[in-house]
């Protein structure tokens, strides 16, 4: 289906993006663009990859006139363009809501304006019984894309999306966290041992958004079964597999977070 398509993702030089480039890049897909804001990650894959598959754009999602640039001539969306840290969303909540809900209405009207054929919109489990901004935020987004989808009419043009838990050793989740911490010498810090988090490999991320795109109708959310762990046995398998005794700091849960969070909500 990507066979000589334009793929765009927003928000592409995070850990998502690079997962895809390392599925595509091997593949008939004519070309991937890369849209995000911090030229230095994007000259930093530039250097990485050295593919002319892959196209740069500097841009921000906020931008109507940025994203509408980088849409010419798209075929697929995955929109993966978020601020998705819990505290720093809990203390610049107006800053969640303009890259999160109206930057997502930007790149949802962007690809109606340009008839891209599919966009994934990638969401969160914190969207579902959100407390805090961000997952807020999220939930929000979700229902923009379930609106917008509702003014395709047949036209043969998906919105849908996904939905999944902590995507472990992503950029600036907690395992890259621990594993410095134990290299350093620790203490290993854990905000509550009880903590649960769902679990899911960058891999299974990208299978995920692939599944929705093949399998997706206007207005579906995806939501992938995920075996989930608490961040106290997440901590002490690190450290087993480190072969290290260091002890674990308790610091208590930070801003906005949950101690459980969840997939569905029973409505």
């Amino acid at each position: 289906m990507f066979t000589n398509k334009t793929l765009l993702i927003t928000g592409g030089t995070g850990s998502f993006g690079n997962a895809v480039l390392r599925r595509f890049l091997d593949t008939e897909i004519k070309e991937v663009r890369i849209f995000s804001r911090d030229e230095k990650k994007q000259d930093d894959m530039r250097q990485l990859y050295q593919n002319p598959k892959i196209k740069y754009y500097i841009g921000d999602v906020r931008s109507t006139e940025s994203i509408n640039s980088a849409m010419k001539g798209v075929d697929f969306v995955f929109h993966a363009a978020a601020l998705k840290q819990v505290p720093s969303c809990e203390f610049f909540p107006t800053e969640a809501v303009r890259t999160n809900v109206l930057g997502c209405e930007n790149v949802l009207n962007a690809a109606l304006e340009h008839k891209v054929s599919r966009v994934i919109v990638l969401s969160t489990d914190k969207a579902v019984y959100p407390i805090n901004a961000m997952g807020m935020s999220k939930a929000l987004s979700e229902k923009v894309m379930i609106a917008k989808s509702r003014s395709l009419n047949g036209s043969g043009m998906v919105f849908c999306g996904t939905r999944y838990g902590n995507v472990m050793a992503s950029r600036g989740s907690v395992i890259p966290l621990f594993v410095d911490q134990i290299k350093k010498g620790g203490p290993v810090t854990v905000t509550d041992p009880d903590m649960t988090r769902f679990m899911m490999t960058l891999d299974g991320a990208v299978d995920l958004v692939i599944f929705a795109f093949r399998n997706g109708n206007p207005g579906d959310i995806f939501v992938q079964k995920s075996p989930a762990s608490t961040i106290g046995v997440l901590a002490n398998a690190l450290l087993e597999l480190y072969r290290t005794e260091i002890p674990l700091k308790i610091i208590g849960t930070r801003h906005g977070e949950k101690l459980y969070e969840t997939l569905l909500n029973r409505e």
